[in-house]
């Protein structure tokens, strides 16, 4: 039995938790000093405002105490050829809302403020809070709004446009990043997009997942393509640029029914395996169902993607059209087109199923991205709309830290059963 009592003052990890630098006694003075003279908490001349501005400004003169060499009204500054020349007004934006701040000024003008630099506008963290909104899906107007409502701040359409695009140099080293050699899973699928080049167009891009040897999730990379409609075509240049990233061989490629992807995929992976994704299968099936009946289909299809093999399967796929054949032949249709694609997954052990279907990455990452475009309806170019998916990507827990990622679950199991089925392709430690 294993002890997993936590000790106390660290956190889940074992890293020490920083004692706070307020305690409860100063923040009970504070609170109440604020309640005794009618001061709000939030709001330009809230509790939290003249907080930041007084530690600001406490910082600022301890600056130049450092840069002078001297306390103020020291005599030993005398004759010492600087001294303090009184202080110039800014008003900085914050994560509290704008604080109007006296910046201290020295006789020689040598004095180079590091806190709050001459000309900042913005601390840090208010260019932080304009980029997780944006992340998020919220168009430049929700922002503004959102600013002047909690924190009495109007700022404009630019400094928002230029909040954001200092993601751009990021953006375009991101997907350049080399890769590990050996994949045992890549999820691959095209979400579709408005793009306004002369007219609005439905633009796919195109998004590639891995899960790595370690079992990390990673977005690999994101790509807008010319045309409107998906294309193996295009495909095969988005793998083929995945090869020279470094990616030599993938297990298996979990892709839609997309007409001339498999061979887009042998081309550039030749030992590949080839798996259509159950979940669009599934998706696609309800398509042409009323909705009532999603339930009891889901329900009768779950047999056919979980039998223990390829004859059990075929078995179940018969009793659905025996049950389902007649109000919907359309569905049976579909999975008997696609039944050579589907097929592999049945012969994957357990742990290896788990992997592509429970976990379905693509599909829970594809409706992530869609909630933060379906606000914007539009996007005036690639470069918008690449911006904006990269941001939300960035922003998710499980994809922060692009060469991290978390582990998927199970995954040791999973390891075992790759390196057994798949001999001699995955790596040993």
């Amino acid at each position: 039995m294993h002890d997993t009592a936590k000790v106390p003052g660290t956190r889940d990890d074992g890293r020490p938790v920083p004692r706070p630098v307020v305690d409860e006694e100063l923040a009970d003075q504070l609170l109440g000093k604020a309640q005794a003279e009618g001061v709000e908490l939030l709001g330009p001349d809230g509790l939290l405002s003249q907080v930041t501005k007084a530690v600001l400004e406490r910082a600022l003169a301890e600056e130049m105490t450092g840069h002078l060499g001297y306390e103020k009204h020291d005599p030993a500054g005398r004759g010492s050829g600087n001294s303090r020349n009184g202080t110039t007004p800014e008003t900085v934006l914050t994560e509290v809302g704008a604080v109007d701040l006296a910046v201290r000024r020295d006789r020689g003008g040598t004095f180079e403020p590091q806190i709050v630099r001459k000309g900042q506008t913005r601390l840090k963290g208010f260019n932080e809070r304009i980029i997780a909104m944006y992340a998020r899906g919220m168009t430049t107007r929700d922002i503004r709004a959102h600013l002047r409502e909690m924190y009495d701040v109007e700022v404009s359409p630019d400094l928002i446009s230029r909040v954001t695009d200092a993601v751009i140099e990021e953006l375009a080293e991101w997907p350049s990043r080399p890769l590990d050699r050996v994949w045992p899973v890549i999820f691959i699928d095209a979400l579709m997009v408005k793009i306004r080049d002369g007219v609005v167009t439905n633009r796919p891009v195109y998004l590639a997942i891995g899960i790595d040897c370690d079992g990390a999730k990673q977005v690999l990379g994101l790509w807008a393509g010319s045309t409107t409609g998906e294309s193996a075509k295009f495909w095969l240049s988005v793998l083929s640029e995945l090869r020279s990233r470094g990616v030599a061989d993938v297990c298996i490629v979990c892709c839609d029914g997309l007409t001339g992807l498999p061979d887009a995929i042998g081309v550039v992976w030749p030992q590949a395996v080839v798996q259509l994704c159950v979940v669009h299968l599934i998706r696609a099936s309800l398509r042409y169902a009323s909705r009532k009946y999603w339930v009891p289909l889901a329900k009768d299809l779950r047999p056919v993607y979980t039998a223990a093999d390829e004859a059990a399967a075929a078995a179940a796929l018969e009793a659905f059209a025996a049950a389902w054949g007649d109000r919907y032949p359309a569905i049976v249709k579909l999975w008997r087109a696609h039944w050579a694609e589907f097929t592999p997954f049945l012969a994957f052990p357990p742990e290896v199923r788990r992997v592509i279907y429970t976990t379905n990455l693509i599909e829970s990452m594809n409706a992530r991205l869609r909630k933060v475009t379906r606000n914007r309806g539009q996007f005036p170019s690639e470069q918008a709309a690449l911006k904006v998916l990269y941001l939300a990507v960035r922003n998710l827990e499980e994809f922060r830290r692009p060469n991290v990622g978390i582990r998927s679950s199970g995954w040791k199991q999973a390891l075992q059963a790759f390196t057994i089925y798949f001999d001699g392709r995955i790596p040993t430690p």
